[in-house]
């Protein structure tokens, strides 16, 4: 492969679609590695061979920049995201907001899938989130972590989870869920997708999709998957 992007497994859909639009004009080939960013974080720190790595995550960076693996200058935030309660299509029932008694209900005696709490970034993200509310304590002894955020939502969307925290760009690219409500924006820190190009890469073609992701060709696939754009 010419390029290899480590991203996090909330960034499928959208690149995807990018990487197949890139190779259709560039005649480069880029391989995804799809997973919690912490997980790609410590591949990387132990020497997986990564060309760009794009997590949901700014501390996750932070450790891989603290571990001399990125390409000096080439730090950048990229994309912004919001972060959902969603519940099955069949069966979800509006909530009016996270007071509402009805979440409980919903909720029943089933599990609320979240991606890992104290090392995914969402599952952080949300487990903040949950914490400020003041909802994190009754809700906590009914939590099912997944690896990762897409996990995650597949637990929803098969049915087997009743309710779930994720993204609204993970919501929006499946149709079998149902967002309930938003979580306050400043119930987290804000969620950053930063971008950097890992030591010991390079090439025409990584310099290439590197600069393809803050395109207008990118950045009009990351907008219409549920993605804000934060990079200049």
């Amino acid at each position: 492969m010419d390029v290899t992007v480590f991203a996090a497994a909330s960034l499928k859909t959208a690149l995807d679609d990018i990487a197949t639009k890139f190779e259709r004009d560039t005649g480069h080939s880029v391989s995804l590695s799809l997973a919690g960013s912490s997980l790609l974080a410590r591949q990387i720190a132990l020497g997986a061979p990564a060309d760009i790595y794009l997590p949901a995550s700014t501390e996750w960076m932070d450790y891989l920049q603290e571990q001399g693996r990125l390409v000096p200058g080439s730090r950048r935030d990229l994309l912004g995201n919001r972060l959902v309660l969603v519940a099955p299509h069949q069966s979800a029932q509006p909530i009016d907001g996270f007071d509402d008694p009805a979440l409980f209900a919903q909720l029943g005696q089933g599990k609320m899938s979240m991606a890992l709490v104290e090392a995914v970034p969402a599952g952080i993200y949300g487990k903040s989130a949950l914490e400020a509310l003041g909802l994190w304590q009754d809700l906590a002894p009914h939590v099912a972590q997944t690896d990762n955020v897409r996990a995650a939502l597949a637990l929803v969307a098969s049915g087997a989870a009743p309710l779930g925290v994720v993204y609204a760009s993970d919501a929006q690219a499946d149709p079998r869920v149902t967002v309930l409500v938003e979580f306050p924006v400043k119930s987290h820190t804000p969620i950053r997708y930063p971008m950097a190009q890992i030591q010991g890469a390079g090439g025409g073609a990584v310099e290439a999709f590197f600069d393809y992701l803050q395109g207008p060709d990118a950045r009009e696939t990351f907008v219409s998957a549920g993605f804000s754009m934060v990079a200049e």
